[in-house]
Formats: C-alpha cells, sequence, structure tokens
C-alpha cells in the first residue's frame, strides 16, 4: 500500500471560540454535579434557568442588532456566562433572582460594551455584584450540606418538585429554614467573640458540613486542571491567585491563630476555585501577557483576603475580580513582553503620548 507522503509545515485547524467555550462548560460540569449532590437541584435548576434565560434574551438582542443570530449563538459565550451566573447562586434564589442577573450580565456588561471581547468586566460577576449588593436577604439564603440534615445512607435532600415549587412560585414551607444557613465564610466571619476554635466546634457548617465545601471546590479544580490540560487556560492566573492568598492567609494565621482562619480554609471553600480557574481566567477581562497575568492572580488573591477579613462580603471574590479587571489594561501596559530584536520591552507610557 502506499504512503502518502507530504513536506512540511503541518498546518493544524485553530480551535474556534465555540470549541473553547464548550471544553469550558465540560469542565464545569463536576463542580455542578457536585453542588447538586451536596446542596440539592436547586442549583441545577438555577443553572438551566440561567441559560434558557440567557440564550433568549441573546437572540432578541442580535436580532435588534440585525447581526446573524446563528453566528454568535454558536459561540455559547453567553451560556458560559449563564452557567457561571447560576453556580454562583444561592441553590433556592428565586426565578427573578436569576432574571434580574441574566439581564444585567447579556445587556448591560456584554451587549452596550460591543458584545463579546469588548467588556472590560466579567459579565457574570458584574451581575453577581449587583444581585448580591440590591438584593442581599435573597443571595445569602444558601442551602446547607445535605450532610448536615441526615445520616450518610439516607441524605435528606429536598425532592425536586419541592425546589421547583420554592424557586418558581415563592413557596415557603415552615421545614425550608431546615434547610437554609450560613455558609462557612459567613460562620467565620460573623462568628462573634468566638475564637477560630470554638467556631470549628460550635457552628455545625463548620463542624460537620465543611466536608461538602471542600468535595466542591476539589470538583472545580480537577475542571481547572483539565482546562490547563487542555491548554484553554494558562496556570499562571489560578496559581498566583491562590499562591497569594495562602500567603497572606498563612502570614495572619501564623500571627493570631485565634482570630484568623487558616490558608486551607480560604483556598477550599466559597468561590475561590471558581473563581480561580473559571472566572479570573477569561481572556476578554484578564491580563495578556504571562507576567502580567501573574500579577492579575497576585492582585485577586490579595484582594479577596482583605475583603473577607475587613469588608462586609465574606466571599469576596466577585469584588476582587471585577477590581483587577479594572487593573487589567494598567497591567498590560507595564508588562509588555519584550519584541524580538530589541534589548528590553517596551513598558509605560512615553512622554508625548
Amino acid at each position: 500500500m502506499a504512503l502518502i507522503r507530504t513536506s512540511s509545515p503541518h498546518l493544524h485547524k485553530a480551535s474556534s471560540t465555540g470549541d473553547v467555550m464548550r471544553l469550558v462548560i465540560l469542565a464545569c460540569m463536576p463542580g455542578l454535579a457536585a453542588m447538586t449532590l451536596f446542596f440539592g437541584w436547586g442549583t441545577l435548576i438555577n443553572v438551566c434557568w440561567a441559560i434558557l434565560l440567557a440564550v433568549g434574551l441573546e437572540a432578541a438582542i442580535v436580532l435588534i442588532r440585525k447581526r446573524p443570530v446563528s453566528f454568535y449563538l454558536k459561540d455559547y459565550s453567553v451560556v458560559v456566562t449563564a452557567l457561571l451566573l447560576g453556580l454562583s447562586l444561592p441553590p433556592y434564589a428565586p426565578w427573578w433572582i436569576t432574571l434580574v442577573g441574566i439581564l444585567v450580565a447579556v445587556v448591560i456588561a456584554k451587549h452596550l460594551y460591543g458584545g463579546l471581547g469588548q467588556n472590560p468586566f466579567n459579565p457574570a460577576m458584574v451581575a453577581y455584584a449587583l444581585l448580591l449588593v440590591s438584593f442581599p436577604v435573597e443571595m445569602t439564603r444558601w442551602t446547607q450540606p445535605f450532610v448536615l440534615l441526615g445520616d450518610a445512607d439516607s441524605w435528606n435532600i429536598l425532592p425536586f418538585t419541592d425546589t421547583l415549587r420554592v424557586i418558581f412560585t415563592g413557596f415557603e414551607p415552615v421545614w425550608l429554614d431546615n434547610y437554609t444557613g450560613a455558609t462557612p465564610l459567613d460562620a467565620m466571619r460573623h462568628r462573634g467573640g468566638m475564637t477560630t476554635e470554638e467556631a470549628w466546634l460550635s457552628k455545625p457548617v463548620l463542624a460537620d458540613g465543611i466536608g461538602a465545601w471542600h468535595a466542591v471546590s476539589a470538583a472545580y479544580f480537577m475542571g481547572g486542571i483539565f482546562l490547563i490540560y487542555r491548554k484553554v487556560i494558562t496556570y499562571h492566573v489560578p496559581m498566583a491567585m491562590l499562591g497569594a492568598l495562602a500567603v497572606i492567609a498563612s502570614v495572619f494565621y501564623a500571627f493570631d491563630p485565634y482570630d484568623f482562619a487558616d490558608p486551607y480554609f480560604h483556598i477550599t471553600v466559597g468561590g475561590t476555585m471558581l473563581g480561580a480557574f473559571f472566572i479570573a481566567t477569561d481572556p476578554v477581562t484578564c491580563a495578556t501577557s504571562n507576567r502580567g497575568k501573574i500579577w492579575f492572580g497576585i492582585g485577586i488573591g490579595l484582594l479577596i483576603y482583605v475583603i473577607r477579613g475587613w469588608g462586609g462580603y465574606p466571599d469576596a471574590v466577585a469584588f476582587a475580580v471585577l477590581l483587577m479587571n479594572l487593573a487589567a489594561p494598567f497591567i498590560d501596559q507595564y508588562t509588555q513582553p519584550r519584541t524580538y530584536g530589541h534589548a528590553k520591552a517596551n513598558r509605560g507610557m512615553k512622554g508625548g503620548q
């Protein structure tokens, strides 16, 4: 059998935006599965509802802008935005919370700036931050891990139909309070005069339910490693963000372990892993050079700890990412790589520019 002999170069088809976004969606699936397993059907319902709203709204806006609908929908960017927002919302968030969030993310944070590639801020985090500031009650009613509500053989998971009623009809049965409560970050932030050790022993979500949050973070970590392996993202932002957060948490914990949580706690609870691998690495709103990505990630990690420690919003990932989105152009200006043939990089603004 004759062999076909070809000479170099051998060209490969570049990945399209749709290919990249589908890989991001796939990488989010372990986290979505873990959230559903430990916190009930609400997260899955919120994600599906958010995607349905986002796709319909994106199609309507594209039609208004007189652009081809299929061209814009097949890049899956709006699906990723809706997925990230749905994963960030509390499982029992009312349906209108998701609606408002999608309106803000798609209309204001994305299309008012010109669409994909033109937005300076991460759309999902713009929507989340606005919802958190505007509707603090609905946005802080988190589901307790179901390991707190039953033994390992028969977890007392709220039925799917009842979860739908709570989200879409406002139905609030008397037993609903048994399923909701503070997150570990909330419990640690608002522990009153208790020491860190006393809070761990007395707060159920810390004493018994922290393992569920660790499992969710592990699921997001595995998804993030998959994205690095497939070269969808680089390691610079996650490594810098998690490293900076671990370092500053270690310093304060070593200084006063009675008042500050250990670095492992900060890294493995809340939205830290989701933010490190899926939100901070957004190629549109992140720094572009590898050196810039490191500074970008360091800034996010430091801001997360500062806001968690002394601010009013315990998770802090959304606010830290948005603040560093604002700084990304500045970072890019001062971390330009050296152009081939030049002795050094062109950094900063020159006189007369």
